[in-house]
């Protein structure tokens, strides 16, 4: 029982933390499309998606293998930070020599500078937070998460509503929010007294490295499901196309925002309770209930979906060219939900060091969202990009199912897995088509799902309670 409460209780409070972190990032939508037309949101949603990929490829996925390494206790902590750093220094060194490349790229041409500083600033952060995360500073990496958000909301507001720099000025915002909460966690985790060359083990490096790398490979792979329908859309439609397909992404963050605070939690239990013999039931408990609460949470934002966006817009000059973003987001939220489910069995690859079968199965729906992408957005636009985002997260889904059970084999209801996803189904269908009693017949499918759902859910708090 107590791997449930250590379970619920990070989760807890990662949820304190990262609710309050998520949340403002979500309201800062509102200001983003009030200060940015279609066409510059879209720009900057290419220009951070751009950094995001750039950052594990010159980091080399060190933020991966701090985490899997730290939390092991074979390990010694002062070597893992001190090779993370070094491997970071190199990789920033070499990116550097590349940078001016950049500007070949139109869509990128003028920002090169303030993406290597995005890039620079974020590998550090993360492998920082990351870090302290795996020390079992949970309280603090929660915090972090809180204060990064505040410093960004101050710092738009300095460059985007007073100085009206633009995009510019959102990519400043997030350059100095990461580089205080680098160092704000250095000052209170004392981070420099993990940092020192003669902890420089070259066995643990290569260690590291072989662990870590495929994850490069793999973390491409899901950029570029979720973010290469942008750049086709882009060059294919337009950048307004491009905003309008962000915007709808965001309404899924909601169920991102779930999601992500029990997996910082889940990752941590998964990689400590990997020699448990009786690991397989750990993972079926714990996948019934966190599939149940992903299946409601899908349905009622699904449900209030047009709700969301209109508050997402409310500031928005052009609210109603926005608003087109509603028909889209049903689609995405499938997506998200689905993403979610491969977020969650990609434990088991990190638990048992197999990332190479992170990376294989991550290619073959990556694989399958460029061939859609390009078959599908000529012919049906924002739609198309969507579709090939849910086709390749549903595939990658399956395929993780079979495969990363064979490490950690746990049991789930088939059964109940595809009755909820044929009811999510004509959610969607009917939330996008909006027919007559639209609402009354999402309101009756949400109701549905719940009640089909709520036991599951019930059966492990039950667990975590237990005496």
């Amino acid at each position: 029982m107590n791997k449930y409460r250590t379970l619920a209780g990070n989760t807890l409070i990662f949820a304190v933390g990262s609710f309050g972190a998520k949340l403002l990032s979500f309201l800062l939508v509102s200001l983003y499309t009030g200060c940015l037309t279609e066409a510059e949101y879209g720009i900057q949603n290419i220009i951070y998606d751009t950094g995001n990929i750039l950052v594990p490829i010159v980091g080399l996925a060190m933020s991966e293998a701090v985490v899997r390494y730290g939390i092991d206790k074979k390990y010694d902590n002062r070597k893992v930070y001190t090779i993370a750093l070094v491997m970071l220094a190199l990789g920033m060194t070499v990116f550097a020599v590349f940078t001016p490349a950049l500007g070949l790229v139109s869509k990128l041409r003028g920002y090169c500078f303030l993406l290597y500083a995005f890039v620079y600033c974020s590998c550090f952060r993360q492998v920082a937070s990351q870090f302290v995360r795996s020390l079992g500073y949970v309280k603090l990496f929660a915090a972090d998460g809180i204060i990064s958000t505040l410093t960004i909301v101050i710092f738009n507001v300095i460059f985007m509503v007073w100085l009206k720099m633009g995009v510019t000025g959102y990519m400043l915002s997030v350059i100095l929010s990461d580089a205080l909460s680098f160092l704000l966690l250095t000052a209170i985790a004392k981070l420099h007294k993990y940092m020192d060359l003669k902890y420089l083990d070259k066995r643990l490096m290569k260690d590291m490295l072989r662990y870590s790398v495929p994850m490069i490979p793999a973390l491409i792979m899901w950029w570029i499901i979720s973010s290469s329908d942008r750049y086709v859309l882009a060059y294919m439609v337009d950048d307004s196309a491009t905003g309008v397909y962000s915007l709808a992404n965001r309404i899924p963050t909601l169920i991102m925002l779930v999601s992500t605070m029990f997996y910082q939690a889940w990752q941590m239990s998964a990689i400590s309770e990997n020699e448990d013999k009786q690991v397989s039931g750990f993972y079926a408990s714990v996948f019934s209930a966190y599939s149940s609460i992903m299946f409601i949470g899908s349905a009622g934002v699904t449900l209030f979906g047009k709700l969301i966006l209109t508050l997402l817009t409310m500031f928005s000059e052009n609210a109603d060219g926005y608003m087109e973003a509603f028909h889209y987001s049903p689609i995405l939220i499938a997506s998200v939900l689905f993403q979610c489910f491969c977020q969650f069995l990609s434990t088991i690859y990190s638990a048992r060091k197999k990332t190479v079968n992170s990376f294989w199965t991550s290619f073959a729906a990556a694989a399958l969202n460029i061939a859609l992408n390009f078959l599908l957005i000529p012919k049906y636009g924002i739609y198309g990009a969507a579709a090939a985002t849910l086709a390749s997260y549903f595939v990658c889904f399956v395929i993780r199912m079979f495969d990363a059970r064979r490490y950690i084999h746990f049991k789930f209801s088939v059964v109940r897995f595809v009755i909820n996803t044929v009811i999510l189904s004509a959610m969607m269908v009917i939330a996008s088509s909006e027919p007559k009693l639209c609402y009354l017949w999402l309101s009756l499918l949400f109701i549905l799902i719940t009640l089909l759902n709520f036991k599951a859910i019930l059966r492990t708090v039950k667990k975590i309670l237990e005496k």
